[in-house]
């Protein structure tokens, strides 16, 4: 029997429309879901919306609409939004559905009838931003901790959940389970929650004569529940909790929160549970917020960023591996889109993008874009073997573990490998050389390693790696997944049907360039004296970053080099610009260097010059080089680099 995977995201407040926090926890939920199906589990998926409560009943009364309709309407969008960043929920839960609000009373009954629910007149300071009282000893100068304002002091007789009964137990639970709270950061400061004092039974009801927006108490028609004791129970109620078939199959299961809502998941709802007699879930997995320009996204500080912007800019899936890729989960990350065309043009375009297109480029030249045959195996296939099977099963273990950045990293040991294995295997003087046994099984081998790539990366980035599967032709059926369990992957190989079509190209990661900034017109300027006009067209005009990011600068080797046969002027170049096959450019250099003393010596090229015809040879880049009065000299790195490298 397949073991089962419950996954779920925080279900999301509604008095704001959704965000790049509500983006990434669910990415990351669904690049879980669907790595744990890859695994061979049986998984759910449970996403959904937060909709009780006093801020969304005064964000309604702003907009001029009843609370339902406003719900209605902002649920709406969160719901609308998934599909277009291809994350596929099992479920979508709303607290207002009347199946959740009938659990959310049987279960306060329980607790009632269990004596862990008391009523008392209660003085606290009652944070309208949190809904919830704080104690004199949780403010901060009297202030909120989270909102950093002064909370309003409120006296009324309210309903309150035992809670301190079981704060000595949950100090063990934690105690006992290392990795129930993960990552250990925050396990930390919950167990200093509890050793701190602070905490006390809980308020879990507001009276309607303040609050009517609410789940009404089974026990007193009067109240209604507080909107963090209704909305953590949508983790079961969604399963049909208690005698549902989904709750028996799939709880416990495990939740992903941002650390602003580490309190109420890691002390409120496991002490609920306990309550009511019911096994914990499994792992809290906490991360933290991303930031803008050094401070967390708020729409009240204007920094907050649109995920479809950016996903309509650089692509869905480059988006998703971007968040995955750059937060270090747990802790905070910066988003800017400097970091986002940086980290794309690095790992998607120069390595991944570059292997799939020279590989493919050289098998459709060498064999016909047909699966080459497989052959005896050289130490260095070897070497490179065992590397894909450790880098797979890192990348399985640091997934598992909530570790994205560094499975990702440990994915990308194995790519920039293969890339390397290009350039040291050099297919095409095993071609030049004729040796077609030797070229086929090299060719044979990177496309295998870029299958598992591809299989590994469907989690992250669904699309493209069907795409490349597509290419490798492993064709996925459209709403199914790679046909292959991740977890057999070790010692699989040869699953490429030798003489099977495969692309000849591949172009799925383009760089990408920041958008250009719209300048403001500029007034007409004076005509300048003429000194003063022959001095400024004497010097060269400035440039921008963006202007130079454009450029792309590669150390490339000299392969070959001879005089052109049409202009005494021009040499020919071959190069190795680490793309599989020699780069042609030609270089009016002729007069300073004979062609025999340049063979092996390394250069600096412009390699995104736009190709051009001179004497009937096509020149495809840019030596550069230096020259004062007396002599020229070539542009070199000081030492030794892999040809492809680039300059910055």
């Amino acid at each position: 029997m397949a073991s089962t995977f419950y996954i779920t995201t925080p279900i999301y407040y509604v008095n704001a429309r959704p965000h790049l926090g509500h983006a990434y926890t669910t990415i990351v939920a669904d690049s879980l879901s669907r790595f744990h199906r890859m695994l061979g589990d049986r998984t759910w998926f449970l996403t959904g919306t937060d909709e009780h409560g006093d801020k969304i009943a005064k964000a309604a009364a702003a907009q001029n609409e009843t609370p339902q309709a406003f719900t209605d309407r902002v649920s709406g969008q969160f719901r609308a939004l998934w599909p277009r960043l291809n994350v596929r929920n099992d479920q979508f839960i709303r607290t207002t559905d009347p199946d959740h609000k009938a659990r959310v009373q049987q279960f306060l009954q329980r607790v009632y009838d269990n004596g862990d629910i008391y009523f008392g007149e209660f003085g606290g300071h009652y944070c309208t931003g949190c809904e919830r009282f704080y104690t004199e000893k949780e403010l901060e100068n009297g202030l909120c901790p989270q909102h950093l304002t002064k909370p309003e002091f409120i006296r009324e007789k309210n309903y309150f959940f035992r809670m301190s009964k079981y704060l000595p137990w949950l100090k063990e639970y934690i105690q006992a389970h290392p990795d129930f709270i993960r990552p250990e950061r925050y396990r930390n400061e919950v167990l200093a929650m509890l050793e701190g004092g602070v905490l006390e039974d809980l308020c879990i009801s507001r009276p309607k004569s303040r609050l009517t927006w609410g789940i009404e108490l089974p026990f007193d028609k009067d109240y209604v529940c507080y909107v963090w004791f209704d909305a953590l129970l949508n983790y079961i109620s969604a399963l049909g909790w208690p005698d549902g078939e989904k709750f028996a199959t799939f709880w416990p299961g495990e939740h992903l929160v941002a650390k602003d809502i580490l309190k109420p998941h890691a002390i409120f709802w496991p002490t609920m549970l306990k309550s009511a007699g019911l096994p914990m879930y499994k792992h809290l997995n906490v991360h933290g917020y991303w930031l803008s320009k050094d401070a967390k996204m708020s729409k009240s500080l204007g920094n907050v960023v649109e995920p479809l912007d950016m996903m309509n800019i650089y692509g869905l899936d480059a988006f998703r591996y971007f968040l995955l890729r750059e937060m270090n989960f747990g802790s905070d990350a910066g988003f800017s889109e400097e970091s986002l065309v940086t980290r794309l043009n690095a790992d998607l375009a120069n390595d991944l993008g570059n292997l799939f297109s020279r590989v493919l480029s050289m098998n459709a030249k060498y064999f016909g874009s047909r699966v080459p045959a497989a052959g005896d195996r050289t130490p260095d296939d070897e070497a490179l073997v065992e590397l894909a099977e450790n880098a797979v099963e890192n990348y399985i273990h640091l997934f598992v573990s909530v570790r994205f950045s560094q499975a990702l990293e440990a994915l990308w040991e194995l790519v920039r490998a293969l890339n390397k294995y290009v350039d040291t295997q050099a297919p095409w003087t095993l071609a030049k050389e004729g040796r077609t046994e030797r070229l086929s099984s090299v060719i044979r081998l990177i496309l295998e390693c870029m299958r598992k790539v591809a299989c590994c990366l469907w989690p992250v980035m669904p699309g493209t790696a069907e795409a490349m599967l597509g290419q490798l032709g492993q064709p996925v059926a459209e709403g199914a997944q790679p046909g292959t369990h991740l977890s057999d992957e070790k010692g699989r190989w040869n699953v490429l049907t030798e003489g099977a079509a495969v692309a000849s190209a591949s172009n799925l990661f383009p760089r990408a360039e920041m958008p250009k900034a719209e300048k403001p017109a500029k007034a007409p300027k004076a005509k300048p004296a003429a000194a003063e006009q022959k001095s400024k067209t004497e010097d060269k005009s400035q440039i921008v970053y963006d202007d130079f990011a454009k450029l792309d600068l590669r150390v490339g080797t000299v392969l070959s080099c001879e005089k052109h046969p049409n202009a005494d002027k021009l040499l020919k170049f071959q190069i190795d610009l680490g793309e599989g096959e020699p780069r042609q450019i030609l270089s009016g250099i002729a007069a300073h260097f004979k062609p025999e003393e340049l063979v092996g010596r390394q250069v600096c090229v412009v390699a995104n010059l736009a190709p051009r015809t001179i004497r009937g040879l096509e020149s495809r880049g840019m030596i550069l080089s230096v020259e004062d009065d007396t002599r020229l000299r070539l542009i070199a790195p000081d030492g030794e680099m892999k040809p492809g490298s680039r300059i910055s």
